[in-house]
């Protein structure tokens, strides 16, 4: 074993989220040192022992101070902040980034960051590559873009990006995305699935171990990388909105598990009132159109993407989410190569 001194350190900002706490596992397999901030580093250690040997450190991501000292002699910074139900994203969003850039900047390492389609309009679609014009029609849209500019301008200064963007989330640790706050209900068996999407329109999924995987490679090749650098993730491309609900059928064993529309008037309805259906509301374009990523330049560079097949994924996250009964080993499947 690598002595603790000769090993990279890197600090996870979100490690108890869904990409955060899969790409702390993916640097742990790389024999990187983690350390993780977190404002109630007790409860952290705790509810994520799962994540393995991680070295918690008291801290708020929106204090510059305390991300710049949490910082201190590491060579990267995952910053997987995500504010919890999307509540005040445009509050606390960009602050949050501010502190990772700081932070960088005062100790030299590269930003991983994990991108996201709200960026673009239908003026890109339906194939987004990484010179795609990003012209958002929301407001969590115009956020992901401004926050992406601050990465871009910060890169002039010296502070190396990278950016991984994908479609929409899922994976065994992940709990803010449309999968399990959408289509099934996290901690439950299922008893019906939910479909988001609009018949014979295709749709983008990610799943979190091999987004983790891909970032974990491309930081191997950290030298052959630009200051700043996006390259856009494949994933599980459907065909029709119906294929992944059709998935989570097959992986309960159950086919008579029936496969509703989502009530789409229900999140109108609920808008005013509750903060997770107005976001999900506002972003329902981005299911009437297909919208697939280009991941041409990723896999030239990397010679392949990493895939786990569908049905395995769907297991996992399933079994992950408390859905479906196994031996908890699903929660920490490394993704395949």
């Amino acid at each position: 074993m690598t002595p603790n001194t000769l090993r990279p350190t890197a600090l996870v900002i979100g490690a108890t989220g869904g990409i955060g706490g899969e790409m702390t596992l993916a640097l742990l397999r790389r024999g990187w040192r983690i350390r993780a901030l977190n404002r109630n580093v007790t409860k952290a250690a705790k509810d994520h022992a799962s994540l393995g040997p991680v070295e918690w450190v008291a801290g708020d991501a929106m204090k510059p101070a305390d991300v710049i000292a949490a910082a201190d002699g590491v060579s990267l910074i995952v910053h997987a902040a995500n504010p919890p139900g999307y509540r005040d994203w445009e509050r606390l969003a960009l602050p949050m980034l501010d502190s990772s850039i700081a932070a960088a900047e005062a100790c030299g390492a590269r930003i991983v960051f994990p991108g996201t389609v709200y960026n673009y309009g239908p003026d890109a679609f339906p194939l987004l590559t990484e010179t795609s014009p990003q012209n958002p029609l929301t407001r969590k849209g115009r956020v992901r873009f401004a926050m992406e500019q601050r990465l871009r301008d910060a890169a002039g200064r010296g502070v190396r990006t990278l950016i991984v963007r994908t479609g929409d989330f899922f994976g065994p640790r992940a709990g803010n995305n449309w999968f399990a706050g959408g289509m099934i209900t996290p901690g439950k068996p299922v008893r019906s699935v939910y479909n988001p999407g609009s018949p014979g329109v295709g749709h983008a999924w990610a799943y979190l171990p091999d987004v983790a995987e891909t970032m974990a490679q491309l930081i191997d090749r950290e030298p052959e990388l630009a200051a700043f650098e996006t390259f856009h993730f494949g994933g599980h491309w459907m065909e029709d909105g119906a294929d992944l609900a059709e998935a989570v059928v097959r992986a309960t064993g159950n086919p008579r598990i029936p496969i509703r529309r989502f009530p789409w008037w229900a999140l109108r309805l609920a808008a005013p009132f509750f903060t997770l259906a107005w976001e999900l509301q506002e972003m329902r374009y981005l299911w009437k159109e297909p919208v697939r990523l280009d991941n041409r330049k990723l896999t030239a560079f990397l010679g392949s993407e990493p895939h786990t097949p569908l049905d395995t994924a769907v297991s996992a996250t399933l079994e992950g989410l408390g859905c479906v009964p196994g031996d908890g080993t699903a929660k920490a499947l490394p993704a395949a190569a």
